[in-house]
């Protein structure tokens, strides 16, 4: 197993430098083991892969318990694997024998920091919350990612559109406006459609007034598109789109063309590889052609 900045091979010469001293600043996780030991080799990797995983905020020395008999002796060590946590100088907690991911994570827990998860996850988890509509929660993992990197334009975007949820629309035009270059230009062009149809909802009658309109005049143009922009603000795309691409074929001039318009207004919000945008676009090329 090669090592690392964060893994070595510690000795009875070099155990008080490189495990006590060094736990005076991160905790130290000594692994005793044999090169006869079968548990000892399946535990070994593990151990490895954690440790990297906490990414410098936890150590681990390695002792060869047939070479290193002193080190053995010292901590009375009497049966292997075993695994001593050390943090200021000081044996913490440990345990004997080959034990699961789960439980080395738990032993671990209360004594090592937590490593700050990569952006990439952090954007990741927020995308799928706010999908989920658990805005808050995608909220808060996008203020961690914009703390590390305040120009982060995904993470930019994406919490200009929790605020707009929330119902703070110059916050969020705000937070447009801070997005640098033209790499997320397209999702950045949703996000300022979705601000234009929260903007627009909050002047137009409520839904149940524009459903009763249409149901006495199924042809009320006027009632179909704002309807369709009511249900663009709530997300409602899928019932948009359908009124939108309707009311397009019925009359395709309606306000100066403001159904097609608000069609690829919508398509630039949910993005090209949204399942609804293929369904819906296709539907409007044969429409126009």
């Amino acid at each position: 197993m090669s090592q690392t900045p964060y893994i070595f091979d510690v000795t009875s010469a070099n155990f008080e430098q490189l495990v006590l001293e060094n736990s005076f600043h991160k905790p130290v996780l000594v692994d005793f083991w044999a090169e006869w030991c079968a548990p000892c080799k399946a535990l070994m990797p593990l151990l490895a892969k954690i440790t990297e995983e906490y990414g410098g905020e936890l150590l681990l020395a390695k002792v060869n318990c047939d070479i290193e008999q002193e080190v053995v002796a010292r901590f009375g060590v009497r049966s292997l694997p075993t695994v001593v946590l050390f943090k200021d100088g000081q044996p913490l907690d440990g345990f004997a024998g080959a034990q699961p991911e789960s439980a080395i994570r738990a032993m671990l827990q209360p004594h090592v920091q937590a490593p700050a998860a990569p952006q990439a996850d952090l954007l990741d988890t927020a995308q799928a919350l706010f999908a989920e509509g658990r805005i808050g929660e995608a909220e808060g993992l996008l203020k961690q990612a914009l703390a590390e990197d305040n120009e982060n334009a995904p993470a930019l975007i994406l919490y200009a559109r929790c605020l707009a949820e929330r119902g703070e629309l110059g916050e969020a035009e705000t937070v447009l406006d801070a997005v640098k270059g033209d790499e997320h230009k397209q999702a950045l062009a949703g996000a300022r459609a979705q601000l234009t149809f929260l903007r627009q909802a909050n002047d137009l009658p409520e839904v149940a007034e524009l459903k009763s309109r249409l149901a006495q005049n199924p042809e009320d143009d006027e009632a179909a598109y704002q309807l369709a922009v009511q249900q663009l603000a709530r997300q409602q795309y899928e019932a948009a789109l359908d009124g939108l691409l309707r009311l397009f074929i019925r009359n395709r001039g309606y306000a100066d063309g403001l159904p097609h318009k608000t069609l690829l207004q919508v398509f630039d919000v949910l993005g090209n590889d949204h399942p609804l945008v293929t369904t819906y676009r296709r539907k409007l090329y044969q429409a126009l052609y």
